[in-house]
């Protein structure tokens, strides 16, 4: 049967903005056509986990109906009463499904796999999550079970983000911009298409199609006679790092600018990265709703605690024990094998290193000019091509396999 992958080949983007074609239409008039952009998800969605994929498309549902049942029972929860247990309690029942998916495939539970996985999972569980978290803050006081719904499967960011905040998008959903505002979205959704497809299906495909395995081809044969260590690892790192850059900006340009055609201004994912000056401007504008995801949900509320039950007094103490848990979180996120969790570790002593040097700038009042800005985006540019290196998984091939 017809599976259909998001932004995959240039037919999809012609199936997806004829069907769309009614939204612009109705929003150019001020009317958002709620059942028919409904529709329109489903069928989308549908074709995503259709064919080869079924099994996908019966976890995606076994999983919604899990979340929907767990925040509506919290909501109820919170009206009432606000024990911590019990708001720990949701948060890993939330989080569930998507460890066993993880850790599935190193334990050899391929049955786990099949019953549980589906593409997009972390990303939802970062949306429930996050409702979860503000309900318990008193920030979403209310469980609307048909925006819930249209929140965790909005099309466009279903399977890789950007992830989304729950009332931003309820503000969105529920209202029409004006026809300027609309037509402005438009024009920025017509450049982003045209900047995703150079992003993914040329950048992308030079890099990762036609260099990457040629570059690695050679690192292999070259560590082969050195000991595990080769000069084509320096193109190999470039080659991965500039790929991954540019295969997932281009399809978060592509979600961006669906998001936009349907009238929902969905939150950028990356601000030029490999311009950033230190560690933490990178992850200020290298997928920003993930690390700002984790800086909001993870990194401020472990600070919090921290500093509430006094385990430790000295607030930079606080922040770099943040840093690193915070970052090795995210590395475990990704996957549990080595590569991921050092990923982790690395940026996060290298977010506690940015901090001490930054301080140091401020106390010692280091000059700050344009020479010397260039020379902290050169070295940040090249720890970040290091780390990428680290994460792609070639060094566990090169040297254990």
């Amino acid at each position: 049967m017809l599976n259909i992958q998001p932004y995959a080949d240039p037919k999809y983007f012609i199936i997806l903005l004829l069907a769309l074609l009614p939204v612009a239409i109705g929003l150019y008039f001020g009317r958002r056509l709620n059942w028919y952009e409904v529709i329109v998800s489903i069928v989308f969605i549908f074709l995503m986990f259709d064919g080869h994929k079924y099994h996908e498309g019966f976890a995606l549902i076994s999983y919604m109906i899990w979340q929907w049942l767990l925040v509506w029972a919290y909501t109820l929860y919170r009206k009432k009463s606000n024990q911590a247990m019990i708001f720990y309690g949701a948060v890993v029942l939330a989080i569930l499904p998507l460890v066993l998916v993880k850790i599935a495939p190193g334990a050899h539970w391929t049955h786990v796999t099949s019953l549980l996985g589906f593409m997009g999972i972390s990303y939802l569980t970062f949306r429930s999550v996050a409702m979860i978290m503000e309900t318990r803050d008193g920030s979403i006081k209310d469980f609307n079970p048909w925006l819930f719904l249209r929140f965790m499967l909005f099309m466009p960011t279903i399977s890789s983000g950007p992830i989304d905040r729950y009332r931003r998008f309820i503000k969105d959903i529920t209202t029409v911009p004006d026809r300027a505002k609309y037509i402005s979205m438009l024009e920025k959704a017509v450049w982003y298409f045209f900047l995703g497809f150079l992003y993914k299906f040329v950048l992308s495909y030079i890099l990762g199609t036609l260099l990457l395995p040629q570059v690695e081809n050679l690192a292999m044969l070259s560590a082969a006679t050195h000991h595990g260590w080769s000069w084509w690892l320096i193109p190999v790192m470039y080659t991965y790092g500039l790929d991954l850059f540019f295969d997932f900006a281009g399809y978060s340009l592509f979600a961006v600018a669906t998001s936009y055609v349907m009238g929902i201004e969905l939150p950028m994912n990356f601000n030029k990265p490999f311009l950033s000056k230190n560690l933490k401007d990178f992850w200020n504008r290298w997928h920003m709703s993930l690390s700002f995801w984790f800086r909001d949900y993870i990194f401020m509320r472990l600070v919090f605690l921290i500093m509430k039950k006094k385990w430790f007094k000295n607030r930079v103490t606080v922040s770099n024990i943040a840093y690193i848990v915070n970052m090795l979180i995210m590395g475990f996120w990704h996957g549990l094998h080595w590569y991921y969790i050092a990923y982790g570790l690395f940026h996060g002593v290298g977010l506690v290193i940015t901090d001490v040097w930054l301080r140091y700038k401020k106390k010692h009042k280091v000059p700050q000019n344009k020479f010397t800005d260039a020379i902290a985006i050169v070295i940040t540019f090249n720890v970040v091509m290091v780390s990428f290196l680290l994460f792609s998984g070639f060094l566990d091939t090169l040297w254990f396999k």
